[in-house]
């Protein structure tokens, strides 16, 4: 895998395609710059070698190009975390971009405008990639939220960089990471599978059965479990017409000898509500007009236990309604476990929108071996799909 670190950049162009795909509040401020600074250090490796960086990123999905996704909005924050002052250019293409990049000097960062104010970007328009291509001599692929997107920038402009192309170091460890629990895992390993829905996690689930010893099943995806079990689950959450496929799932686990624990108590709920009546019940025999929104005690430890045995560890879905305070004690509980897991030599992934939200805002992000930084990109690869971003440098 040939990334920055196998190029001396002196005096060459490096186009690096980031993900700066970052929110914004109501005074279009950066509230979460953790994906710029995961950017930094391939950023900063082509500049100590004398090199001129030119950076391309989308930021949310603009129709007309609207202001509130110009990426004139992250210049400043840019700046502060590279401390590199950052030079901003009103387009990515055409006359305006090919001047700027012209003037780039080495140790000088251009950010040109959001790719997607050109509708060519996601169709994956070979004419726009030729543009983009235009503006290096080198092309660093670094955006790993995109990478399962073959849109112009992350796979079509790597064909006219035929062998001045590269991975930058965060898309590099993305893939080292989530090698290591997929192909080079110690054992026993433990995948936490969480969220609303089966439907969304069932091709994950049946890539990683052949890989894993524990399956733990947590957050809404648990009741279609239950209910097709036989349980009765209130009001909470369901996939009426997943319920043969989960007990298929059951016993495809059963068959390769992944041991599957779900929970056995709840948090229930009579309205979804921070301030709704709250009780604990077995999960199997929750009260007509009750929903479970978190898992119950006796779930959390046998949760812990499992955790406490695992040497490798991936955590894709939170196990309750985490955003609430009532419904937070479960995905608390489990985030302690993997922190405590990791202290002890374990090797613990976290990956997907909502466990890597939870991780943050619980403070579990410097506690756990890696956070993924794509929810989509992470979950195809988790998937077993080969993602066109990866696969276009590699070609």
């Amino acid at each position: 895998m040939k990334t920055v670190n196998d190029i001396d950049f002196k005096d060459k162009k490096a186009l690096i395609r980031v993900d700066f795909n970052v929110p914004l509040n109501d005074d279009l401020e950066v509230t979460d710059a953790s994906r710029i600074e995961a950017a930094k250090p391939t950023i900063i490796k082509i500049l100590e070698d004398g090199g001129c960086v030119i950076l391309m990123s989308h930021l949310g999905r603009p129709k007309n190009k609207e202001a509130e996704f110009s990426l004139k909005n992250i210049v400043e924050t840019t700046s502060d975390i590279l401390g590199v002052s950052v030079r901003f250019v009103d387009d990515c293409v055409g006359p305006m971009a090919e001047e700027a990049v012209s003037s780039c000097h080495p140790g000088e960062i251009i950010l040109l405008e959001n790719l997607r104010y050109h509708e060519e970007e996601t169709k994956g328009d070979k004419d726009f990639a030729e543009s983009l291509s235009k503006l290096g001599d080198i092309y660093v692929n670094d955006a790993f939220g995109t990478a399962h997107r073959a849109h112009a920038s992350t796979a079509v402009i790597a064909e006219f960089f035929p062998e001045d192309k590269c991975f930058g170091l965060l898309l590099a460890s993305e893939i080292n990471n989530i090698n290591k629990v997929l192909n080079n895992s110690v054992k026993p390993v433990t995948a936490v599978i969480g969220g609303a829905k089966v439907s969304s996690k069932i091709t994950i689930i049946e890539n990683i059965l052949d890989k894993i010893d524990h399956l733990i099943i947590g957050g809404g995806m648990a009741f279609t479990f239950i209910k097709a079990k036989g349980g009765s689950i209130g009001s909470s959450l369901v996939e009426e017409d997943k319920q043969e496929l989960a007990l298929e799932i059951l016993e495809m686990a059963k068959k390769k000898n992944v041991a599957v624990h779900l929970p056995v108590d709840a948090i229930v709920a009579d309205s979804f509500s921070d301030m709704a009546n709250i009780m604990t019940e077995p999960i199997d025999k929750i009260s007509d007009g009750w929903m479970g929104l978190d898992t119950g005690a006796k779930t959390n430890e046998i949760f812990a236990n499992v955790i406490k045995e695992s040497k490798t560890i991936l955590w894709n879905g939170p196990v309750g309604v985490f955003e609430m305070e009532s419904f937070a004690a479960g995905t608390i509980s489990l985030g302690k476990a993997i922190a405590a897991s990791t202290a002890n030599g374990a090797f613990s992934l976290v990956g997907g929108g909502d466990s890597v939200a939870a991780v943050k805002k619980f403070n579990f992000d410097k506690k756990v071996s890696y956070v993924s930084t794509g929810g989509g990109a992470m979950l195809e690869m988790l998937e077993g799909k080969t993602l066109p971003g990866i696969q276009a440098i590699l070609d």
